[in-house]
């Protein structure tokens, strides 16, 4: 049987590609169908690691959440994760191939067309419906000579076209004509269908602009979706989560623990940081500058793609400072993957990873630490279990809760280990203790001596509910304040409930007998 195809292309980033694509994956799951979202080339820092080790966007995994099956690599076989302005790792069926400037990727490009027409090929061996996703915008002419995600990608998988357009930042009906009529005859007639994302108010007001549309285009309005709250992993730094004073938009800023995450130039995984917000009397809000860090109950220092360069920017801008004081003062301080690399007190670069060969930088000296980046990247699932007493975790008392599993997933370059293992040596304190030990030994999770500062690799540490839900008590604790019984909902059902509230969305706002017509014709 051959597998039926739907695209979806965007007017510009951020258009709702990914949005609705995962609406579509849902939908055709509900509906019964063995569906897998498919991303041939994928910009973004917030990535994914697959049972099999293997590294994809994480808006393709989440896409896979909602089609009901497990993320394989097949569904994004290259990955660019920026490093500079001009530069990114280039990832290539879940393994890094090395750091390309802009216009090297873009010369080398025709070679990576061989790539995509495999992993492609294999998801339509095992699905019955693709949903493809396009990345920024068809129109960028600049680019269309090797283009492999947009109108290139649609004539290597024959697949049709659905156009959105995000009315919220206004022009839609421009940039719409302006798209099409930018491509050429053959792309164009891929377009089946229009579609406008996030309108606000009554659709009457708009139906004369959609008539017209469709009369000049000659091309269906087959949907308007209107603007509603739907929580799904954001794909990259264009989240409104970033902006917004509380990490979520529309929520007042009056809880009663606030956690600050500092929102580092190459913050990458911020999706880790998604569900402390969902825990009630918690306020989550992301800083760049030290005037608006204030003294939270808890600071943050999340992932990033260059560690070496965003430390420099946190000292910079005074916040390594500020980050120092708080700690001094009582603030609890966490860092995962890159922020835990930087709590120590050493960074070393033999290979040059990230800056010049041999070079090293200080750390932030709050954990007692050193890390050695490394050539080969780590990836991998993985569960472990708390292995003693924690003070950040516990009563403040060091109470245990050892053998408690926590999973989660590791994406980094280089390893960190106690400088009291190795040839440096902090005198005069204790050394910090391993309060996470993972199922291969190593140690997953840190805590300095007297509880105030944890580090750890582990994307996704937060999910685990009672992990997360004693650091909660504590915070409440320390600061003198009762808190509800009342949990999180827990991950997996939260977000089952968003895919299904997001599917309904789309099947009230899409005209789903013309997307499942332009569906099957794609199979013919």
């Amino acid at each position: 049987m051959v597998a039926r195809k739907i695209m979806v292309q965007g007017t510009m980033s951020d258009a709702g590609k990914s949005f609705l694509v995962a609406g579509l994956c849902r939908v055709f799951w509900q509906d019964g169908y063995r569906t897998a979202p498919f991303k041939s080339q994928n910009m973004a820092l917030n990535s994914f690691v697959t049972e099999d080790g293997l590294e994809i966007g994480r808006a393709q995994a989440m896409q896979a959440e909602a089609a009901g099956v497990c993320p394989v690599v097949e569904m994004n076989p290259i990955l660019l994760k920026p490093t500079s302005q001009m530069g990114s790792q280039v990832i290539v069926n879940g393994e890094v191939m090395g750091n390309w400037k802009a216009m090297d990727y873009y010369r080398r490009k025709p070679e990576l067309i061989p790539v995509v027409r495999r992993a492609f090929a294999r998801l339509e061996e095992q699905y019955e419906v693709i949903v493809l996703e396009g990345a920024g915008s068809p129109a960028e002419i600049n680019l269309r000579e090797n283009d492999i995600v947009n109108m290139g990608m649609a004539r290597l998988a024959d697949a049709p076209v659905l156009l959105v357009g995000d009315i919220d930042r206004g022009g839609v009906f421009a940039s719409l004509y302006g798209t099409v009529m930018l491509l050429e005859p053959e792309e164009r007639a891929r377009v089946k269908g229009l579609v406008i994302n996030k309108f606000r108010g009554d659709k009457k007001l708009l139906e004369p602009g959609l008539r017209m549309m469709e009369e000049r285009l000659g091309i269906p309005v087959v949907g308007v979706i209107p603007m509603e709250e739907i929580d799904l992993d954001d794909e990259d730094s264009l989240s409104k989560r970033l902006k917004a004073p509380t990490g979520r938009e529309g929520r007042d800023f009056d809880s009663r623990l606030d956690i600050a995450i500092i929102r580092l130039p190459h913050i990458s995984n911020f999706t880790d940081f998604n569900v402390l917000e969902r825990w009630p009397d918690v306020g989550v809000r992301y800083v760049e500058q030290v005037g608006r860090l204030g003294k939270p109950d808890l600071v943050i220092l999340p992932g990033t793609k260059n560690t070496m360069a965003d430390l420099a920017w946190l000292r910079e801008r005074g916040l390594e400072e500020a980050v120092l004081q708080l700690a001094e003062a009582g603030v609890f301080v966490i860092g995962i993957c890159g922020g835990y690399q930087m709590l120590g007190e050493w960074l070393r670069d033999p290979w040059g990873v990230e800056g010049l060969p041999g070079e090293c930088v200080r750390g932030m000296g709050l954990l007692q630490t050193e890390t050695v980046f490394a050539v080969q990247k780590m990836r991998r699932q993985i569960r472990g279990s708390m292995s003693g007493e924690s003070r950040m975790f516990g009563e403040g008392r060091g109470e245990s809760f050892s053998g408690y599993e926590v999973c989660g997933y590791e994406i980094h370059m280089g390893d960190t280990i106690k400088t009291g293992e190795g040839t440096f040596v902090s005198a005069g304190e204790p050394s910090g203790r391993t309060v996470i030990r993972l199922e291969d030994g190593r140690c997953g999770g840190m805590e300095r001596w007297d509880g105030q500062v944890f580090g750890s690799y582990l994307h996704g540490l937060f999910d685990n509910e009672e992990l997360t839900g004693r650091l909660v008590q504590n915070l409440a604790r320390k600061k003198g304040i009762p808190l509800g019984q009342k949990k999180a909902e827990d991950v997996f059902s939260y977000k089952e409930r968003q895919y299904d509230k997001l599917a309904d969305l789309v099947r009230r706002s899409l005209d789903m007998g013309r997307i499942y017509e332009i569906l099957e014709e794609s199979g013919n």
